[in-house]
């Protein structure tokens, strides 16, 4: 089986851990500190804090930039639970906004339309959903004339760009997640990157239990920190992202290039982005997404579907008081495309004579 997803972890990682292990200073140490700083060079932005994952890098986003019970946020409805469930842990309420067909990214018309709809909204949570960009020229302007926080959710957009600019760069902050499944990987963790100073000052003191000073605590806080092992892991991985990210370019070039089924539609690299592929994400058309997925099967092949459901239909959404009664009569594209996305292999495990034969099992794809 051509696995949908494989970290690339090589000796450079081992001996890192090693080193880590024979220090015998495993908590957050040196390491740490480097992969701040390492991260902050790479995106030429900000102040980055090492968190334990992903989701956590979201909430310390928003708490740090004054998120507050009932404050309202639009997000996407299609992605992980994690986008909007940080918001509710924040103590927002999300106000869930269509997508675009053909980046799959939150609609700008449909954020317009929502900010329409109800006074008092607070902030934008977006996502570049499968390593592409959101529009951000569109969504900045937004942000700015209605005087929004913006905050960015790119876990599965490490080194993606908007002409030319690399995401997490954009907003009021950035959240970014090294599960082993993205573009890098510190087994597991993420990074929170914020762009004011004194923001960023407070989100450490959030990551530590609210520390001040040794054994005094100004508020409460949590244990968020990123331990050294997946640091030096990170360290490893940062410096491997640009060739990974390289070669998956190169193979979702080639399936662009010889995937030619009338019933399949590819992914578009819209004009001005840097497309990154965490994931290459088919639609299959007229209903055949089920059988595309049993025939890709017998043949080896891994897929996978992320979102067969919008976050505000699933159980622990629609037993809230806050969603709200007829949100379903905007999410018109996320509706369809819930039933048409399916993704296939791109990583940077995947050699090439697995990419011409996933090629040819689409093209023989019988509807």
């Amino acid at each position: 089986m051509i696995k949908i997803a494989q970290p690339q972890i090589g000796q450079e990682e081992i001996n890192a851990v090693s080193a880590v292990l024979k220090s015998g200073q495993l908590a957050s140490g040196e390491n740490v500190l480097q992969f701040q700083r390492a991260f902050s060079e790479y995106l030429r932005h900000g102040f980055c804090i090492a968190v334990s994952s992903g989701t956590t890098a979201l909430e310390i986003a928003l708490r740090a930039l004054g998120i507050k019970e009932g404050d309202k946020i639009i997000t996407t409805a299609y992605s992980f639970i994690a986008t909007a469930n940080m918001i509710v842990h924040a103590g927002g309420i999300p106000l869930f906004a269509d997508i675009d067909e053909t980046t799959l990214n939150i609609s700008a018309d449909s954020i317009e339309q929502i900010l329409q709809e109800h006074v008092g909204v607070k902030a934008i949570v977006i996502v570049h959903l499968f390593g592409q960009s959101c529009d951000m020229d569109k969504i900045t302007e937004i942000a700015n004339r209605h005087r929004l926080l913006l905050i960015e959710d790119c876990a599965q957009a490490h080194g993606a760009e908007w002409k030319g600019r690399k995401l997490g760069t954009f907003g009021d902050a950035g959240a970014f997640s090294f599960y082993p499944t993205k573009n890098m990987t510190t087994a597991e963790g993420g990074m929170v990157v914020m762009k004011d100073e004194k923001a960023a000052g407070f989100a450490r003191q959030l990551i530590q239990h609210g520390i001040k000073g040794r054994n005094q605590f100004e508020f409460i806080g949590y244990n968020y920190r990123l331990s050294e092992i997946a640091a030096a892991i990170g360290l490893c991985q940062l410096k491997k992202l640009d060739h990974f990210n390289s070669v998956r370019r190169k193979n979702a070039t080639y399936y662009d290039e010889n995937i030619a089924h009338c019933n399949i539609i590819k992914p578009q690299e819209v004009r001005g982005v840097r497309h990154v592929y965490n994931q290459y994400a088919l639609r299959i058309l007229n209903g055949k997404r089920d059988a595309f997925i049993a025939y890709m099967e017998k043949e080896g092949i891994g897929t996978s579907i992320y979102y067969p459901y919008t976050i505000p239909e699933q159980a622990c959404y629609r037993s809230t008081d806050f969603l709200e009664k007829e949100y379903d009569k905007r999410l018109e594209v996320t509706n369809r495309m819930k039933h048409e996305v399916v993704s296939i292999p791109v990583h940077p495990g995947v050699m090439q004579d697995e990419i011409e034969r996933i090629v040819t099992a689409i093209n023989h794809f019988e509807v």
